[in-house]
């Protein structure tokens, strides 16, 4: 807070102090907001006539937009009566008015006036006319619960010698309150001031936060109330309890015009990069997200289901990121993946940077360093000529958590936090700078000057500071060799060879090392739909999700993803305690259940798509179709190796056993809508495929026959079958006695329930085609399901109608959405959750499991096309 230079009040600033510049970044960052403004003196400059007080321009434009954006209330609280108030503002209806310092709101009195102040208020308005009569000059404003007595232009000895009446007279009865102001005394039968005002607003429109602008002694009011993240700005000179000042009304506009630009980039977004455009990093333990401009804008620590250090991402530059780039600014000429590997090169003319995420060896940690597991390192490497602008701004859980940052000899200190982060950055000189308690460093290193080459290494765990063991060249080999050596081993299709690759590449990055489980996504709460509700935290490991993941890196000849993903649901099954039907549909990394879904309202969102959640509902939802991917995954690895494990055969047994107890049951269903539960298609499919996958090993790798399976199967085949066709949309539809659409029923095909050609396949193909295909796209359905808006095609159900196709004679169809479907891909082959076909833009979590799974089995089953 600014200090006096006289009085203990804030100086008055003509240029605009930086520390309220600060201040007024930070509570423009507050979920629910409420702006009130002084209207005399504040919004309409001081004229001798108040009839003629009109607002600045400035004024009414910054308090229109104010109001017109969301999450933001705005208010004049005046001295004056409502009617002139309103009569002189004319400012919209969404700007609420309070008049007569607090007596009169425009919803109506605080209180309705009982006969006995009625009659208080009748006498007062008597006496002071008689006051009036006996001071040339004096000018009296009549209130609803007060009367005003206005001194301005009036002789200062008049003046002087009316107020001394109205003090000594109607001012000492027992139910008057006196308001002292600028060349005025107001006179009130109803016990409020613009303090209380502000209160009752605060609680009436649920505020966050409350920025409280005025000049007049009356204002002191509401500026002694304000309280913890609450702003107050002073106009002029005088004793204060506001925390700023400003010398003028122009000033004050000036003020709301910052706030307004603040919270409307806060609010909507600050540039959003397009989603598809992002590129992650990954080393096993968790993950980050570029900017095609080398933006940290995502890493989560110390796993991917962590809170975030850098969540630009969801909250804008506020909620960290860690930014490179040439300090003559100007757009890179380009950004890819060095082959076969998850290093990222951004380019621009005269520097390059290339990021990776490594990981602490015996050989790259720093010497004297312990090993700490789990812990990660973001490397990025300047090379070039040009000078290179830095910004490093951590704020780990999620910008909840303010932290200071420490120069040291050779890089930065981050302390506060619950565990060590270090930046090593040898021969960068830092400055470090604080915004409302949260500190940046910036820099600008000359490559030229140091040879070419500077080196940062954010450092997880660790306040070690030493050089590494290893040159940086040699560490990176070392970090990328595993990923070659892994892409070079499995079974590449010829279609879309490369985007493959960068697909499986996608999906290992997903992959948790340490545990064994599989991420639907690298975020959370990136949109469905711009702007709108339906955004959720998908950095967990779905059951489903993962099994399909793993199930597609089988069939490129990659077993051990889902030999680890295996043991780690088998590690989910002994925690249910014999009751494999119990499984929840999703888990932490780590295989234990979320916590609460939450969200973090201090978070704008990815282009003011609110709220940001944490957690996920779906948790507690009954989703029967899970065991189907687990035992369709069990078949495929069983089939590649030749063999099953016993832990393998303990998994199999209880997904079979899960079936048998509940698979007649509603449920969820695979999009976890909101809703009750549904006899589902698709859930009762994968039931099916369960049982059929299951004595598919048991037939062949266990050579034996189960009866009771075969009849299970067959029954819930039979069952589904007869009584999931809707004779009215002539195709199987989402669940039972339901006629809408859903792709996910496709999977009556894909499955083998029916062959390619029944004409039930066909005809679900058909109508399934014509109600929910859209261009490039697919979409899961056009049903109510309880959330507003709209979302985008996704890509996992453009990848079953590609199948489909294949699977029903189409070849020339699949292979033209094939296609469509690539050319929706960020420019380094990565794909989020969702496509918008009209924006032409990505939409949802991203990179998602689910879309790169997709195109991977549809390249591998056009190949097999072609070789046919």
């Amino acid at each position: 807070m600014n200090t006096s230079v006289a009085d203990g009040a804030p100086p008055i600033a003509g240029v605009m102090d930086p520390e309220l510049r600060s201040a007024i970044g930070r509570i423009a960052r507050m979920p629910q907001l409420l702006v009130a403004c002084d209207y005399d003196g504040t919004l309409a400059p001081i004229v001798e006539d108040p009839s003629k007080a009109v607002p600045l321009p400035e004024s009414v434009a910054a308090v229109r937009a104010l109001a017109a954006l969301p999450q933001t209330s705005v208010a004049v609280v005046s001295g004056r009566a409502l009617r002139d108030l309103a009569a002189l503002s004319r400012l919209p209806s969404e700007v609420h008015l309070v008049g007569s310092h607090g007596s009169e709101f425009d919803i109506g009195f605080v209180e309705r006036l009982t006969p006995e102040l009625i009659a208080v208020r009748t006498r007062l308005r008597d006496e002071l006319r008689t006051i009036a009569a006996a001071h040339p000059g004096i000018r009296l404003e009549r209130k609803p619960a007060s009367v005003a007595v206005h001194t301005r232009g009036v002789d200062p000895h008049v003046a002087a010698a009316a107020i001394d009446a109205v003090r000594s007279g109607p001012a000492t009865w027992e139910d008057v309150t006196v308001t002292q102001g600028k060349e005025v005394i107001e006179l009130s039968v109803v016990a409020t001031h613009k303090g209380t005002a502000v209160d009752q607003l605060r609680t009436q429109l649920s505020a966050s936060a409350v920025l409280f602008i005025g000049d007049d002694v009356t204002d002191e009011n509401a500026f002694g109330n304000l309280q913890g993240p609450d702003l107050g700005i002073k106009i002029g000179p005088g004793e204060t309890k506001a925390g700023y000042r400003v010398a003028e009304p122009i000033e004050a506009a000036r003020a709301l015009a910052l706030l307004l630009e603040t919270r409307r980039h806060w609010l909507f977004g600050e540039r959003a990069v397009p989603i598809e455009r992002h590129s992650m990093l990954a080393n096993g333990r968790t993950v980050a997200l570029l900017t095609p401009e080398a933006k940290v804008t995502w890493l989560c620590h110390p796993k991917p289901d962590s809170a975030a250090i850098f969540a630009d991402l969801v909250g804008g530059s506020p909620a960290g990121h860690f930014s490179v780039a040439p300090e003559r600014g100007g757009i890179p000429l380009g950004q890819r993946y060095r082959n076969g590997t998850m290093t990222l090169e951004t380019r621009w003319s005269g520097l390059t940077v290339t990021d990776w995420l490594d990981r602490p060896s015996a050989d790259s940690v720093p010497a004297g360093s312990a090993i700490i597991s789990g812990d990660s390192t973001l490397v990025r490497v300047l090379t070039g000529t040009s000078k290179v602008r830095l910004e490093f701004a951590p704020r780990p859980e999620f910008g909840q958590v303010a932290v200071q940052l420490q120069p040291a000899d050779d890089g930065l200190l981050v302390l506060g936090s619950n565990e060590p982060v270090a930046l090593y950055s040898p021969g960068v000189t830092w400055e470090v700078s604080n915004d409302g308690g949260y500190e940046t460093a910036k820099a600008v290193v000359d490559l030229a000057a140091t040879g070419g080459q500077a080196l940062l290494e954010l450092r997880f765990g660790t306040h070690n500071l030493d050089d590494h063991r290893l040159p940086v060249h040699e560490r990176q080999a070392a970090t990328e060799q595993p990923w070659k050596d892994w892409v070079a081993e499995l079974r590449l299709p010829t279609t879309a060879r490369d985007l493959v690759a960068r697909s499986a590449l996608t999906l290992r990055g997903l992959c948790h090392e340490a545990t064994g489980s599989i991420l639907a996504a690298a975020t959370t709460s990136l949109p469905e739909e711009l702007g709108g509700v339906r955004n959720w935290d998908y950095r967990y490991c779905w059951l489903r999700d993962a099994a399909m993941t793993a199930r597609v890196l089988v069939d490129l000849g990659s077993i051990e993803e889902a030999e680890a993903l295996l043991r780690w649901v088998d590690g989910c099954i002994e925690r249910t305690g014999g009751h494999p039907e119990r499984l929840h549909p999703l888990y932490t990394v780590d295989g234990y259940e979320l916590g609460a879904e939450a969200v973090i309202d201090t978070l704008p969102g990815y282009a003011g798509s609110r709220p940001v959640r944490v957690g996920n509902l779906a948790n507690h939802q009954l989703q029967l179709d899970v065991f189907g991917p687990i035992a369709d995954l069990l078949a495929a690895v069983a089939d590649l190796r030749g063999s099953v494990r016993e832990t393998e055969w303990r998994v199999l047994e209880n997904m079979v056993e899960a079936v048998r107890r509940r698979w007649h049951e509603p449920d969820h269903g695979i999009w976890e809508a909101r809703l009750p539960p549904r006899h589902h298609i698709f859930s009762k499919v994968m039931c099916w495929m369960t049982v059929d996958r299951a004595l598919q090993v048991v037939r062949q790798h266990g050579g034996e026959d189960r009866p009771e399976w075969v009849e299970l199967r067959d029954r819930i085949g039979a069952n589904v079958l007869e009584h999931g066709w809707h004779s009215g949309a002539e195709a199987y539809s989402v669940a039972y006695g339901d006629e809408e659409m859903d792709a996910s029923s496709l999977w009556i095909g894909l499955s083998g329930l029916l062959p390619g050609d029944d004409p039930r396949f066909l005809s679900t193909v058909l109508k399934i085609e014509a109600d929910l295909r859209s261009g490039p796209v697919v979409y899961r359905y056009h049903w109510d399901d309880g959330l507003p808006g709209r979302e985008g095609g996704f890509h996992i159900c453009t990848a079953w109608l590609i199948e489909a196709y294949l699977r029903t004679g189409r070849r020339t169809d699949a292979e033209e959405l094939f296609a469509q479907m690539v050319d929706t891909a960020g420019p380094t082959g990565l794909l989020p959750e969702q496509y918008d076909p009209l924006a032409e833009r990505g939409l949802g979590n991203h990179p998602q499991a689910y879309s790169h799974l997709g195109l991977i089995r549809c390249a591998l089953l056009l190949d097999n096309m072609l070789k046919q």
